[in-house]
């Protein structure tokens, strides 16, 4: 796959997404992480080929708006996805301390809700 070719296929789905916002949703998973909450979620696209969008939500606190960044991960991309990530996070536990912050729910829950991301799973962080 050339460049050109990957990024046609890319713009291609994400129009897509553009017209049609009810692309349907297969799975959800939703990570709070300290200020930041995280949005995995599994889509179909019109010819049911499953790709992750990965949606990163924070609170802006100087006007209370929230800001989001989204990649788009497809099928043929998971092993290569995956050990890139495995790999930097390793490095970095491997040659920095690293301390996990655990989420505690509370006020700002209802926030993350009104800004169009309703609870879809029971988990406690």
């Amino acid at each position: 796959m050339t460049v050109k070719r990957f990024k046609l296929k890319y713009l291609t789905i994400l129009m897509g997404d553009f017209d049609n916002k009810e692309r349907e949703e297969v799975f959800s998973k939703k990570v709070r992480a300290g200020k930041r909450t995280y949005f995995f979620d599994v889509k179909a696209t019109r010819s049911n080929d499953y790709y992750v969008t990965i949606t990163e939500s924070k609170k802006r606190f100087e006007d209370g708006q929230f800001i989001k960044h989204k990649i788009f991960l497809y099928k043929e991309d998971f092993e290569k996805f995956a050990e890139g990530l495995t790999e930097v996070v390793e490095y970095i536990k491997s040659n920095q301390d690293v301390v996990e912050k655990r989420y505690e729910p509370g006020l700002e829950d209802s926030a993350y809700e009104s800004n169009g991301y309703s609870e879809k799973d029971n988990y406690s962080f």
